[in-house]
C-alpha cells in the first residue's frame, strides 16, 4: 500500500524561485556595491545578525587564550616581580630628579595592548578583531605590533567602533608600506603576495633601484613615508631577488618578522605616541 503524503501546496515552487532569485540580487548587489557601501553593510551585519556568533567566538577564543598561557603568564609576572622590586630605588630616583628639574613625565598609554582574534570564516582570513576601539584612543589607521623575538608589523586598523576595532593584517591583498633598509640607504615599497595556501603568503620588496643590491638578511623597516606608519618598525628580512623589470628597478623577497598566524596578543601604536618613545620600544 502507497504511503500517503500531503499534496505540494500551490503555487510552492513559484515562491521557491522568487526567494531564490532575490537572493541572487541581493547577492549581486553587495558584490558590486562602492567600498563604503559594503563596510557599511559589514559593519551593521556584524553588530546586529552577526553579534551572538561572534560573542560566542570571542569567548571561546578568550577561553583557549587563557588556558595556553596561564603556566607562560605565571613564569613571566615571577620575573617581572623581580625586576620591579630591584628597580623600585630606581624609580623612586628618577620621580625625585623629574621633580627637581620641573620636568613632566613621559606621555602615557600610547601604546595599548589588546587581543587579537581571527574571524575564522571563508574570505576573511587576512582581517582580525581587537578587544579595544574608540573608547581606548584606538583609530582607524593606528599600526598594530607584535613582539616574537623583535618588535615586528602585524597590520593596520581599518574599521573603529567604540570597545573593538577590525584590521587588516600584512598578508591582505590591500597592504603596502613604504620601506627602506635598516641604515636608511635605500627605499622601496612593501606588498602582499598571497600563495596558494596561508603559509606560502609571502612579503615583496619593489621599487628598488637597479643598480642597488640587497644582501639576504638584510632588514626591512618601514620608512615614515605616506604618513601611515611610523618610521623604523621591522617588516621582514631579504631572503633573495625576485627579479628585475626592465633593467631599471628590482623585486625581492621578504621573509616577514611576524607570522600573522602566531599573532595572538598585540601592540596598538596610538597616534599620541611619540616618536621617540617608539625608537625605545623598537630597541628593547
Amino acid at each position: 500500500m502507497a504511503s500517503y503524503t500531503d499534496p505540494p501546496e500551490e503555487g510552492q515552487g513559484r515562491r521557491d524561485i522568487t526567494v531564490a532569485l532575490a537572493f541572487l540580487f541581493l547577492a549581486i548587489l553587495a558584490l558590486y556595491a562602492p567600498p563604503g557601501i559594503q563596510s557599511q553593510v559589514a559593519a551593521g551585519l556584524r553588530a546586529t545578525v552577526l553579534r551572538p556568533f561572534l560573542m560566542t567566538q570571542d569567548a571561546r577564543s578568550q577561553f583557549t587564550l587563557r588556558t595556553e598561557n596561564a603556566l607562560r603568564l605565571q613564569a613571566q609576572l615571577d620575573s617581572l616581580a623581580s625586576i620591579v622590586a630591584s628597580q623600585a630605588a630606581l624609580v623612586d630616583e628618577n620621580r625625585h630628579l623629574r621633580e627637581a628639574l620641573e620636568l613632566q613625565a613621559r606621555v602615557p598609554g600610547s601604546f595599548l595592548h589588546a587581543n587579537l582574534i581571527r574571524p575564522g570564516t571563508a574570505g576573511s582570513e587576512s582581517m582580525f578583531f581587537l578587544d579595544v576601539g574608540s573608547a581606548q584612543g584606538v583609530q582607524a589607521g593606528n599600526p598594530v605590533l607584535m613582539r616574537n623575538g623583535r618588535i615586528g608589523l602585524v597590520g593596520v586598523i581599518r574599521e573603529v567602533t567604540r570597545d573593538a576595532a577590525v584590521g587588516l593584517d600584512w598578508s591582505h591583498p590591500d597592504f603596502r608600506a613604504s620601506a627602506m633598509t635598516e641604515d636608511g640607504e635605500t627605499y622601496g615599497l612593501v606588498e602582499s603576495m598571497p600563495g596558494d595556501f596561508r603559509e606560502g603568503d609571502r612579503l615583496l620588496l619593489n621599487a628598488i633601484p637597479y643598480h642597488e643590491r640587497l644582501d639576504s638578511g638584510t632588514l626591512i623597516t618601514t620608512s615614515g613615508l605616506g604618513g601611515i606608519f611610523p618610521r623604523g618598525i621591522p617588516i621582514g628580512e631579504v631572503m633573495g631577488l625576485h627579479q628585475e623589470e626592465g633593467g631599471w628597478r628590482s623585486e625581492y623577497w621578504l621573509r616577514p618578522v611576524v607570522e600573522t598566524g602566531s599573532a595572538t596578543h598585540v601592540l596598538v601604536v596610538r597616534a599620541n605616541a611619540l616618536s621617540d618613545q617608539l625608537m625605545e620600544l623598537l630597541r628593547e
